[in-house]
């Protein structure tokens, strides 16, 4: 009996020792199963605390999303413009109306040389036409008449010129008044002739010359000095003030009268050029004419004298008989 004593407190040191590495994977086994257990089945509190976790990360993700975007009635940056290519953006149309009367004052001259423009660009239209020039029947006339077995007549070739009046015909009227006198004269007072009716024609086409001329250096005044005015503008802004949108507002306000020089001086160029070419032509074609009457003209130099109460005459008017004289009644 005394031998079993000793051995009892040995027995219970060794089952501890057992006992507690087994009571360690016990409770192992029972954390790791309660993960498992939750995924199977939840209980109604383990659900309503999750889903009250969802609401949250819910309302915390919407609030980060509404202070990102910027608000409806907030201004957005450029860069933010810039990046937001899938907005629509409108553009003002512009009023003509409105620009014109920005322009400033130098709008106003430019605007009266556009009426020069359009009323000598009318009047020369209509003074230019060949009828008022070289009409056809004064050539025909005149190739009828040099057409006649005794010649040209001086006194039916200045009655056809009345009947057809015009450049031409005031040219030829000066021609046969000085009938008789020698070919170097004929031909000088042709030349003078033709100098004295060409500035006539000229003279309304140099308003054109002059408006092409002088209205863009208006137009240039008009921008230079809109110009000089928005730098200063935009040199006297508060600061903070958007400077490059006042400048550029300027500018293209300035170029307004460089837009309207241009656009009255290039019409009144092209009908310049117009109008002294159809001159040079038509009196191209007077001189062409011309030197087919003057070689029928020379059979009178030396031998008639004529005076312009004389070519006006009518050629089937008899001539007034003369009162006799004392030296007649002798013989």
């Amino acid at each position: 009996m005394n031998v079993a004593h000793p051995v009892a407190p040995r027995t219970f040191r060794w089952l501890l020792i057992l006992l507690i590495p087994c009571l360690l994977s016990a409770g192992i086994s029972a954390t790791t199963a309660r993960p498992t257990a939750a995924q199977g089945g939840e209980g109604p509190a383990e659900k309503s605390t999750a889903a009250r976790d969802d609401a949250k990360v819910a309302e915390g993700a919407q609030a980060a999303e509404a202070a990102l975007t910027p608000e409806a009635g907030q201004a957005t940056t450029p860069d933010e413009k810039r990046d937001d290519l899938s907005l629509p953006v409108e553009v003002p149309r512009m009023n003509l109306l409105d620009l014109y009367f920005s322009g400033g004052v130098l709008m106003y001259p430019i605007t009266f040389m556009s009426f020069l423009v359009v009323l000598f660009g009318l009047e020369r239209w209509l003074g230019l036409r060949r009828q008022k020039v070289l009409p056809r029947e004064l050539i025909g006339g005149l190739g009828r008449l040099g057409a006649d077995k005794g010649g040209l007549d001086p006194r039916q070739a200045y009655r056809l010129c009345q009947r057809c009046p015009s450049a031409a015909a005031n040219v030829i009227k000066t021609m046969l008044l000085k009938v008789g006198r020698p070919h170097s004269e004929l031909e000088h007072a042709v030349a003078e002739a033709n100098e004295r009716e060409a500035a006539k024609l000229y003279r309304n086409v140099r308003w054109l010359t002059l408006s092409a001329s002088v209205t863009p250096l208006m137009g240039l005044l008009g921008t230079v000095q809109g110009m000089i005015m928005a730098f200063f503008v935009t040199a006297h802004l508060p600061i903070g003030a958007n400077k490059a949108q006042s400048l550029a507002q300027g500018i293209y306000v300035a170029l307004v009268t460089t837009f309207g020089g241009l656009t009255v001086a290039i019409p009144a160029a092209m009908l310049a050029h117009f109008f002294e070419g159809r001159i040079q032509r038509l009196f191209g074609e007077l001189d062409e004419m011309l030197l087919g009457v003057l070689p029928q003209l020379e059979r009178f130099e030396g031998r008639l004298k004529v005076t312009k109460e004389q070519l006006e005459l009518s050629e089937l008017e008899p001539a007034r008989p003369r009162p006799p004289t004392p030296l007649d009644a002798k013989r």
